[in-house]
């Protein structure tokens, strides 16, 4: 069984830094691509930043100089590391497949950021 777990959202302050990170289980990583979604109250889910196979990375023109997507596949791993968080970057951050598979979405984890 596949599953993707989140974690290392908080609460922090305009200008801080966090870094969330996707353990894999019941799958090597290493031939898909990954992303990093968000759901900001009241918005629909979005992609934040995606990471092939090969290790190219894109993002959403919001984040882009600020976050940065990586994986680790030996560990079975993908990390969001994200700098100079904005109020706008408020929301539920989810991990999954560079084409994500509605079955395995996680709970998620809430980052908060005060002004």
């Amino acid at each position: 069984q596949v599953q993707l777990v989140e974690s290392g959202g908080g609460l922090v302050q305009a200008g801080g830094s966090l870094r969330l990170s996707c353990a894999a289980s019941g799958i090597d990583i290493n031939f898909y691509g990954m992303g990093w979604y968000r759901q900001g109250p009241g918005k629909q889910r979005e992609t934040v930043a995606t990471i092939t196979s090969g290790g190219i990375t894109d993002y959403e023109d919001s984040v882009k100089g600020r976050f940065t997507i990586s994986r680790d596949n030996d560990n079975k791993m993908v990390y969001l590391q994200m700098n100079s968080l904005k109020p706008g970057d408020t929301a539920v951050y989810y991990c999954n497949f560079e084409m994500p598979n509605p079955d395995i979405w996680g709970q998620g984890t809430q980052v908060t950021v005060s002004s």
